[in-house]
C-alpha cells in the first residue's frame, strides 16, 4: 500500500535572489545506491524508518512502477548518465569500464555545462569513478577519480558474516559503529558538501548538482543510533519471501537466483541480522537525505530547483532464494523515483517508466537541446498528468542482448538468453510468486511482450582503450622501495584486474616521491587508470599491506592481483 502524508513546503524568510539567479531551473540530482522499495512511500517493509523519503515524496510526483535499465551499478549508472541503453552501448556488466566502452560519449553533467550550467557533484554517481571530464567541480577532488570521501569502518573484519571463500564479496558484512555521523564520514561528508553548494549557489549560472548517497550499499556499517530502532529479535524478514518461490521458475531463472550468499547467510544464522543492517543503512541514508533537503529549504534557489531522486537498482534479501542484485525480478529492477519540479503538482504515477528516461526529461524541463543519441522517454506528460496515455514499457537489460525484463502497467515479462520466460500479474501478485508464462489464458499478453523485445542489441563490448590495454605488457609488482615518478607526456593505460577476495588501494607516487591516493580497486573488478610512461604506482591491501609497485613502461601496463 502506498502511504502518503501531507507536507507543507515551508517558504523561509531568506530573500529569493531573483536579480542573481538565472532563469533556467536548477537541478538537484540525488542517487541512492542499492535501494529497493523498503521506504515508506513505497511500503516495501513495514519497519522502515524513512521520514525524509516521505517528505520528498509528498512534494513530488512519485513513480511507483519505475525500473532500472540494468540491475547492476556500472551498466545502470552509465545508461542513466549517458542516456544510452545497455543493449545499445554494449555495456552490460560492472567489469566493463565506462570509458573503455564509451570513450567519447558526453555524460549528463557535461551536457548541462555545455548549455550554461555549473555542474558539480559528490559521492557515487558513476561506478567507482568520477570521470573528471564530466564535472566542473567535485568532492572529493575530481582529479583523483575516486568518488568516496573518508569513511570509518571497523579495524577488524569481518564483523558479522564469516568469509565463505574467494567468491564472497568482502563487503558483505554489517554492524553498528560507536561513532557520530561526523566521525563516520562517508555520506555525511557528501551531504554536508552538497548542502554548502545549495546554500551558496553560483551567482551567474543555474546549477546541476549531483548527490551520490552510498548507503544502503554494502557494507552495512553505520552509526549505532541507526540500529537502535530495529531490535534484532523484532526484525521482520522480507515480506516477499516464500520458501517454494522458485518451483514455477524456469531453469535459467533458478540458476540466476541460487547463488551462494543466501545459504551461507542462513547457515551462519545471520539472515535477520542482515535485514537489520539493511534497515539501519536505509535509516541512515534517510537522515543524510534530510540534511540535503534542509539545505534546499534554506537555499535562495529553492523555488526554482528541479529535484530528482533515484536508485540504481533494488536488492534481494532472500526473496527468490537470492541475496544481492543482478536479477530481472521486481525486487531488483523496481526502484524509487521521485521528481519535484516548479509548477508541477505532487502526485502518484503507476505507469511503467525507467530511470534512463531522466536525461530526456531533464532536458525537456530545462528547455535545452537533447543529444541525438539519447534514448528513453520524456516523462513531462506524466508529471503534468500521471494518468496520461503512456504506450511504453520499461526495459531492464540483464547480462547480454537477449536477456531482459519488460515492465508494463499490469504485467511483467522476463526473457532469458536461452528462451526461458516468466510472466507476472504485478497488480494482484506484487511479489511475483506465480509465473503465468505457461498458462494458455495469458498467451496473448505474452505475444505483446515478445513483440516489444529490444531490437538489434549489440554484443558485450570492449572498445576504446581495449586494444591498447591488450597490447600492454603484463607487469609484476616489485617489492623494493617505490621510486618517484618520472616526467613524461606520453599517456598510456594502466589496467588492474583484482581477482583477490578483498578491495585494494591504489596510490600514485608523484615526482617528489609523495604518495597520492587514487581510490580503491574493488574485488572481482577491473580498473583502468589513464597514466604516463615512467609514472610509479603502488598497490596495497585495505589494511595497508604493500603488495608492491610498478613503473609504467612504454606501452602501458596490465597487472593481475590473484
Amino acid at each position: 500500500m502506498i502511504k502518503r502524508l501531507s507536507f507543507s513546503f515551508l517558504l523561509l524568510a531568506a530573500p529569493f535572489l531573483s536579480a542573481e539567479a538565472p532563469d533556467k531551473p536548477n537541478i538537484l540530482f540525488i542517487s541512492v545506491d542499492d535501494l529497493n522499495d523498503w521506504i515508506s512511500p513505497l511500503g516495501g517493509h513495514p519497519q522502515s524508518i524513512t521520514p525524509n523519503f516521505q517528505r520528498l515524496a509528498s512534494r513530488s510526483v512519485l513513480f511507483t512502477n519505475a525500473h532500472c535499465p540494468a540491475p547492476a551499478c556500472g551498466p545502470c549508472r552509465a545508461a542513466i548518465l549517458s542516456g544510452i541503453a545497455p543493449h545499445q552501448s554494449g555495456l552490460y556488466e560492472n567489469m566493463q569500464p565506462l570509458r573503455e566502452v564509451m570513450p567519447d560519449v558526453t555524460l549528463m553533467p557535461r551536457h548541462f555545462s555545455n548549455h550554461g550550467y555549473h555542474s558539480s557533484g559528490s559521492g557515487k554517481i558513476l561506478h567507482y569513478v568520477i570521470d573528471p571530464r564530466s564535472w566542473d567541480d567535485y568532492f572529493p577532488d575530481k582529479e583523483k577519480d575516486n568518488p568516496f570521501p573518508f569513511t570509518r569502518y571497523p579495524d577488524q573484519r569481518p564483523v558479522s558474516l564469516p568469509r565463505g571463500g574467494p567468491w564472497q564479496y568482502v563487503e558483505t558484512d554489517w554492524g553498528p559503529l560507536d561513532v557520530t555521523d561526523e566521525e563516520f564520514g562517508g555520506d555525511f561528508s557528501v551531504s554536508q558538501w552538497v548542502s554548502k553548494q545549495l546554500t551558496n549557489p553560483p551567482a551567474d549560472k543555474p546549477f546541476f548538482l549531483a548527490c551520490g548517497l552510498y548507503r544502503p550499499h554494502e557494507p552495512w556499517f553505520v552509526p549505532a543510533k541507526y540500529f537502535k530502532p530495529f531490535p534484532l529479535e523484532k526484525v521482520q524478514l522480507p515480506p516477499g519471501y516464500r520458501p517454494d518461490d522458485l518451483d514455477d521458475v524456469p531453469p535459467a531463472g533458478r540458476a540466476l537466483a541460487r547463488n551462494r550468499y543466501f545459504p551461507h547467510i542462513q547457515w551462519h544464522g545471520e539472515w535477520r541480522a542482515g535485514v537489520q543492517g539493511y534497515l539501519a543503512s536505509i535509516h541512515f541514508a534517510d537522515a543524510m537525505l534530510g540534511n540535503v533537503l534542509d539545505a534546499l529549504d534554506q537555499s535562495p534557489r529553492r523555488n526554482n530547483t528541479i529535484v530528482v531522486l533515484w536508485s540504481d537498482h533494488g536488492w534481494h534479501l532472500g526473496e527468490k532464494e537470492h541475496w544481492q542484485k543482478f536479477t530481472g525480478w521486481r525486487a531488483c529492477s523496481r526502484v524509487p523515483l521521485m521528481i519535484l519540479a516548479p509548477g508541477i503538482k505532487p502526485g502518484v504515477c503507476d505507469q511503467p517508466v525507467s530511470t534512463i528516461d531522466l536525461f530526456k526529461t531533464l532536458t525537456s524541463l530545462t528547455g535545452i537541446q537533447t543529444p541525438e543519441n539519447v534514448s528513453g522517454n520524456d516523462l513531462s506528460p506524466l508529471l503534468k498528468n500521471p494518468e496520461s496515455d503512456w504506450p511504453h514499457t520499461s526495459l531492464t537489460q540483464l547480462r547480454g542482448p537477449k536477456a531482459y525484463a519488460l515492465s508494463g502497467r499490469k504485467f511483467r515479462y522476463i526473457h532469458y538468453a536461452n528462451g526461458d520466460e516468466e510472466l507476472y500479474d504485478i497488480v494482484n501478485d506484487g511479489f511475483e510468486h506465480t509465473n503465468l508464462a505457461g498458462k494458455k489464458d495469458y498467451e496473448e499478453i505474452l505475444m505483446k511482450f515478445r513483440s516489444k523485445a529490444p531490437k538489434n542489441g549489440v554484443p558485450y563490448r570492449r572498445a576504446g582503450q581495449s586494444a591498447k590495454i591488450q597490447n600492454a605488457p603484463l607487469v609484476k609488482l616489485r617489492k623494493t622501495k617505490a621510486p618517484p615518478s618520472q616526467k613524461d607526456s606520453v599517456q598510456v593505460p594502466l589496467s588492474i584486474k583484482n581477482s583477490s577476495s578483498e578491495h585494494l588501494r591504489l596510490f600514485w607516487i608523484d615526482q617528489q616521491g609523495e604518495r597520492k591516493p587514487f581510490g580503491k580497486i574493488a574485488t572481482a573488478s577491473n580498473r583502468v587508470v589513464p597514466t604516463h610512461v615512467g609514472h610509479t604506482w603502488v598497490i596495497e591491501t585495505r589494511s595497508g599491506e604493500a603488495l608492491g609497485y610498478l613503473v609504467i613502461p612504454q606501452k602501458g601496463a596490465r597487472v593481475i592481483i590473484e
